[in-house]
């Protein structure tokens, strides 16, 4: 059977890459809601309102298009209470206590680290290809994406006294979400992407809303207090940032592989920088651009084709 990460680039892969691409840049906007939540309400319900938004959307979407729910069996329930667990539960605790102890810029460093540990994981726990150029490519996004990080924020690397604490807790978020892209394989193709995300994301937002209760941090006051501009930020992560940027990226996953589909990643804090310039007026510099141009180079090696060097082989 073929190895999905050894998929040739063909041109039924582009709308893969298009979708990929948006998804990464939805991601990037998710920086900027959430500048209009900071200091709103707390990060834990802050997080389950998300998903909770997330959740209607994805069973909305469902309903119009009148899919029925899937009936998983008990592997695949046990499957996706892992993903739900992982990749919505635990990455979302991690990130949003993790920026308690550091800030966004340092945590984006720690987070680009995300197609090394998914490239990494998938070579050593399901034996995928990784050739010379895919490892160049993820090492080529992890430096472009570290100099876009750095040229944002020149302090980040300062040191305080519990700054560790928060570095272990961003790079849980990196564990997480690499347990999130590699544990779907099977059931992306079984149920399909539309139905793993929305399984999952139940799942994560019902223990989120668990833990913001028991910890009393759900508050109707915080809700009435919200203006305009944070609901549409709470709006736009919940439906945009969470159900169809999940979507998009599991259907990557699904047809490209986990690999291909984690460098993309990088170009996460590249569009966070563009955005910040494009709608709050932030500066770009040259080390910007060199970093943004270093993600696409690296992007391009991690996805050109095999087919030059399989033949080769043959001959």
């Amino acid at each position: 059977m073929r190895n999905l990460e050894q998929t040739h680039l063909t041109a039924s892969d582009r709308p893969v890459y298009l979708t990929l691409a948006a998804v990464t840049m939805i991601w990037g906007g998710t920086f900027v809601a959430g500048r209009f939540l900071a200091g709103s309400i707390s990060p834990l319900f802050t997080a389950s309102l998300r998903f909770l938004l997330a959740s209607v959307a994805l069973l909305g979407f469902l309903w119009i298009a009148r899919i029925p729910l899937a009936r998983p069996t008990p592997g695949q329930w046990l499957q996706l209470t892992l993903l739900g667990f992982f990749g919505i539960f635990l990455y979302n605790l991690c990130f949003f206590y993790g920026l308690q102890y550091i800030n966004a810029s340092r945590a984006s460093l720690i987070v680009a680290l995300n197609p090394a540990v998914i490239g990494l994981a998938s070579w050593l726990l399901f034996k995928e290809r990784l050739g010379r150029a895919k490892v160049a490519g993820i090492a080529i996004c992890i430096t472009g994406a570290g100099l876009v990080i750095v040229s944002r924020d020149p302090q980040l690397l300062a040191v305080t006294p519990d700054a560790w604490i928060g570095d272990l807790l961003i790079f849980g978020c990196v564990l997480s979400w690499g347990v999130y892209s590699l544990f779907s394989r099977g059931l992306n193709q079984s149920i399909g992407p539309l139905q793993t995300v929305t399984f999952s994301v139940l799942i994560g937002s019902a223990m989120l809303w668990a833990l913001a209760t028991l910890s009393g941090e759900v508050s109707g006051a915080a809700l009435i207090s919200l203006g305009t501009a944070q609901w549409l930020s709470l709006i736009y992560l919940g439906v945009f940032g969470s159900a169809l940027a999940y979507i998009g990226y599991y259907d990557g996953i699904r047809k490209i592989g986990a690999t291909r589909s984690g460098v993309f990643i990088a170009l996460n804090p590249l569009t966070a920088v563009v955005l910040g310039a494009l709608l709050l007026g932030e500066q770009l510099t040259l080390s910007m651009c060199l970093g943004g141009g270093l993600v696409l180079t690296g992007i391009y090696l991690c996805n050109k084709p095999l087919a030059p060097m399989r033949k080769r082989r043959i001959l």
